[in-house]
């Protein structure tokens, strides 16, 4: 069987408050993007993991998707072994949540593959032990996410009529370091409010708290938002914690000319 996760941006994210569990409180929004991986299963006698396309740094034992087997394993012993074939295409550890939505695919494909019976609260259940990203790739629709990001509200917000600009520079950004570089803050207007006014006004509203530290670690960030707006993006941010970043844009206007080629360039047309 086979499924193509997709990955997410943030429109904004405010980092509210540091939890006594040592996780954050925070408030973003997610939006879905058509940018896919490839994940398929086939029925073996011992678990194997393929992977092919963008290289996956670590040990395949930790990737999400592994990591979804055997968490419904762990319930539900007769479920067999398979092979796992993930191409990756979605950028690693960019901050467009790709790993996570690989593990919420692999969810929703072992239990329609194998008739486990799990209903929509059951999975988002499962997702939310996998990582705090996963619970909305089941949901997959634009979302405003508080406490981890786990908990969702439905968001009518449709983008369709613009063009996206994905850049990935390469750099690896350790969220937890990008954590620990802000300083929460609960002040500030609601990001709901915020993206309740015209795109043209996001740039003056529409804030991600990792933009001012992770910028000051990696100024060639900071240049690459620069970039965007030089080239007519109508809003352009960090998306997560980095280090890709995007540019929204006026329909087919997208521009990839004279880029850094060592960036890589995803347009969402």
């Amino acid at each position: 069987m086979v499924s193509f996760p997709n990955c997410k941006i943030n429109l904004g994210l405010r980092i509210l408050r540091k939890r006594e569990d040592g996780y954050h409180d925070l408030e973003t929004i997610f939006y879905p993007l058509p940018v896919r991986d490839v994940l398929e299963t086939v029925r073996v006698n011992e678990l194997q993991f393929y992977p092919t396309g963008l290289p996956i740094p670590g040990d395949p034992s930790q990737n999400l998707a592994v990591k979804a087997f055997h968490l419904l394993r762990g319930d539900f012993p007769q479920l067999p072994f398979v092979a796992i074939h993930l191409h990756k295409h979605i950028p690693i550890g960019g901050g467009l949540g790709g790993g996570s939505s690989d593990g919420a695919f692999m969810l929703q494909l072992l239990n329609n593959q194998f008739q486990l019976g799990l209903v929509p609260d059951q999975l988002m259940v499962y997702a939310a032990q996998l990582g705090s990203d996963c619970p909305f790739f089941l949901f997959n629709k634009p979302s405003l996410a508080n406490r981890r990001g786990e908990r969702l509200e439905p968001l009518t917000l449709d983008l369709s009529s613009y063009s996206f600009l994905i850049v990935h520079p390469g750099i690896h950004i350790s969220t937890a370091r990008a954590f620990s570089l802000c300083t929460p803050s609960a002040a500030g207007p609601s990001l709901k409010d915020c993206i309740a006014g015209p795109v043209t006004d996001w740039a003056q509203s529409l804030v991600n708290d990792f933009e001012g530290p992770v910028f000051r670690e990696y100024p060639s960030l900071q240049k690459i938002k620069q970039q965007l707006y030089d080239r007519g993006a109508i809003y352009a941010s960090l998306t997560g914690s980095g280090s890709s970043l995007f540019g929204i844009f006026e329909k087919g206007k997208a521009d990839t000319g004279g880029w850094d080629p060592a960036y890589r360039l995803i347009v969402v047309p």
